[in-house]
């Protein structure tokens, strides 16, 4: 297993400290603060520790405060309720004495029911579109230094966008968005894993979904962009390790706010997972 996600998978590993606590480490992926996905992925993690015979449908989680990358993070778990079908969980993540996310999952003994699902839409396979690095050296030099260390550095995970990330012009189009991903190297058989690693992609480029509209210029640097909460349903069995369309939309920004929602397809055209998003978006004015 290559380097990079094996290092993913141990941060998905968390240290328990005692009954129903757990702490995990962080990581710097070029932002200023903790990376959403990873404390999604962890609390996911946590929650699944206190778990047995049942697997996550649904969680429903707020980000609070930012996470500090270089400190570990405490998750507290609250066995809320182990019922005949279905078991809930609630988990508060801390850093230095402080809570700066919560979430509510909901776990579901295998049960067979009705069926019918959404269609994946009509897109380019993942051979016929390149990997989001592939960026010409003389448009990464335009960019903010933060752009360009997420454009540039190994990443544990293949993006291959559908639609050309215009870094240029930034012309307005329509807030959709398409992505086939998936890891770069083979994962173990471990259905709870490839569940938190989804929760843990779900949070890339889905928020910012909100912002193709707007012909948003990052360089000016009054942008103002925050998670306030992130919600997964999980459909269908599936591997993050097989290619996988994740296809995005935004319905609405107002309020200082944006709405994306995203759906995980199979290349067979089964939909696996659905998530949906809202954070702030503040544009200030330029100053002259």
């Amino acid at each position: 297993m290559q380097t990079i996600l094996a290092d993913l998978l141990k941060l998905l590993e968390l240290e328990q400290v005692e009954d129903n606590f757990f702490r995990g480490e962080s990581r710097d992926i070029g932002s200023r603060r903790v990376f959403g996905g990873q404390v999604l992925g962890q609390a996911l993690t946590a929650a699944n520790y206190t778990v047995e015979d049942r697997d996550v449908h649904s969680l429903h989680a707020y980000f609070l405060r930012p996470g500090d990358v270089k400190a570990p993070i405490l998750y507290e778990v609250d066995c809320a309720r182990d019922g005949k079908s279905f078991s809930n969980r609630r988990v508060v993540a801390v850093q230095h004495g402080r809570p700066i996310f919560n979430m509510a999952a909901s776990f579901q003994a295998p049960e067979e029911g009705l069926q019918h699902q959404a269609e994946i839409p009509d897109v380019p396979g993942p051979d016929d579109v390149a990997d989001l690095s592939d960026v010409p050296e003389h448009v990464l030099k335009t960019l903010p230094p933060q752009m360009r260390r997420f454009l540039t550095r190994v990443r544990p995970i293949e993006m291959r966008p559908v639609e050309p990330m215009d870094l240029t012009t930034r012309a307005p189009r329509e807030p959709v968005q398409h992505v086939w991903i998936r890891t770069v190297d083979e994962l173990p058989d471990d259905p709870d894993l490839h569940r938190n690693l989804l929760a843990y992609i779900s949070d890339y480029q889905l928020f910012g979904t909100t912002t193709l509209p707007h012909q948003i210029s990052w360089e000016v640097g009054n942008v103002q962009m925050a998670s306030l909460d992130h919600a997964m349903w999980f459909h269908r069995a599936f591997r993050v390790d097989e290619w996988l369309l994740y296809s995005m939309e935004s319905p609405n920004a107002s309020g200082a706010r944006g709405l994306a929602m995203g759906r995980f397809f199979k290349p067979d055209g089964t939909l696996v997972a659905s998530t949906a998003q809202e954070g702030l978006i503040r544009i200030w004015p330029e100053s002259e």
